[in-house]
């Protein structure tokens, strides 16, 4: 007579998964994946990875609302030329670096490079030391073209024109350089200005000489 074949039988390690992670064991929790980065706008003298700041922060460059003056009159809150003033705290030996994150961290956040100026006290910034090898006419023009980062020491800070952004090095020099470049890099800053160095010496000639 013919075989019936054996119904075939189930073993559990044939089961599908689990709905619910074993005794004991805990189910791996799904990490999030980042989006991608808007890269930011080539510059000159980019010195390799960014480090991370502190955040920048952007002034409006509107003026704020008339507040009532102590004796009746209205007077204004603050004026274009009075830019918002942000120190970083830097050696001399690193001014330099945190000047350089500072503008990574200005662009990132969508200012133009045409909007920032960088002043160095000390040693001149890489960029600025190769391109006026080329003689100060061609150095001179990219600064009038105005659509690219701009990097003068104090020496020359003076010839440059008024940016929305400045951003200072303190990275060495004399006290006196630092006494003459820092209330010029104020008068220079439409909308905000930031100071990397040490905060005592920025606070000492900023509060008198601005």
């Amino acid at each position: 007579m013919p075989l019936i074949p054996e119904e075939p039988q189930i073993h559990e390690s044939a089961q599908g998964p689990r709905a619910t992670p074993a005794t004991g064991r805990t189910a791996p929790t799904p990490r999030p994946v980042p989006g991608p980065r808007p890269a930011a706008p080539s510059r000159p003298g980019r010195p390799g990875p960014l480090r991370p700041t502190p955040p920048v922060q952007r002034t409006p460059r509107d003026v704020a609302p008339a507040k009532p003056g102590p004796s009746g009159p209205a007077v204004p809150a603050a004026t274009a030329a009075s830019p918002q003033i942000q120190l970083i705290p830097a050696s001399a030996e690193g001014a330099l670096d945190a000047a350089e994150e500072a503008v990574d961290l200005l662009l990132d956040s969508g200012r133009a490079p045409g909007d920032v100026l960088v002043i160095t006290t000390g040693a001149q910034h890489p960029w600025a030391e190769h391109e006026l090898s080329f003689g100060e006419t061609s150095y001179w023009a990219q600064h009038d073209a105005g659509d690219d980062v701009f990097y003068a020491d104090a020496a020359l800070a003076s010839r440059a024109a008024t940016r929305p952004v400045v951003v200072v090095a303190v990275n060495g020099g004399a006290a006196s350089v630092a006494a003459t470049a820092l209330p010029l890099a104020h008068s220079r800053a439409g909308a905000l200005l930031i100071v990397c160095g040490d905060p005592q010496q920025i606070n000492s000639v900023l509060g008198a000489g601005v």
